[in-house]
């Protein structure tokens, strides 16, 4: 096979393997738009977002949160404020530089954090169940290495898989 050759199916496999990228993509969107469904009118799926970095890194200051959410500051400043009225979140002194607040999650947002997760761990797991043994290990293999080669770390049992599609995973920094 000439090197034009190699080239052109090579550029149909990432077409093809972008397509079907893309369409689960929207299974796991519509899945995590159900699992919010039971909440839908205490947060929206930014608010969940924030919820989501909070539990997922700790405490942050706004620039932080702003930073982490894609956000500029005043929005975030009204997505966190919706947050605190609503009982989800609270600002705390910053125990390493007591002039700097943080906001973290209240009891009540790492529950809610909690049962949307549970429920988008079981609808994945009904629909991984329907695959046989081998497509399963499969799917393993090939979720790994494209999120690996996303830069996006693994999951772990301990936070419930709650990395959502894009959201922030570097540590948050305290002074930044």
């Amino acid at each position: 096979m000439t090197e034009r050759a190699q080239s052109a199916e090579s550029a149909g496999d990432v077409d093809a393997v972008t397509r079907a990228v893309l369409t689960a993509s929207r299974l796991l969107v519509a899945v995590s738009a159900r699992s919010l469904a039971a909440v839908e009118d205490r947060v929206t799926l930014p608010q969940f977002r924030l919820l989501v970095v909070l539990s997922t890194h700790g405490s942050a200051k706004l620039v932080v949160l702003a930073e982490l959410l894609g956000v500029n500051p005043s929005t975030a400043t009204r997505m966190i404020d919706r947050m605190v009225a609503a009982g989800l979140a609270d600002w705390h002194i910053n125990p390493d530089n007591r002039r700097e607040t943080v906001l973290q999650l209240t009891h009540e947002g790492r529950r809610l954090v909690d049962d949307v997760t549970a429920r988008r761990r079981r609808e994945i797991a009904s629909i991984v169940e329907r695959l046989a043994p081998g497509q399963r290990a499969a799917l393993i293999e090939a979720l790994t290495t494209f999120t690996r080669a996303g830069g996006e770390p693994d999951a772990t049992v301990e936070d419930g898989g709650i990395h959502p599609l894009g959201w922030p995973d570097a540590p948050l920094q305290q002074g930044s």
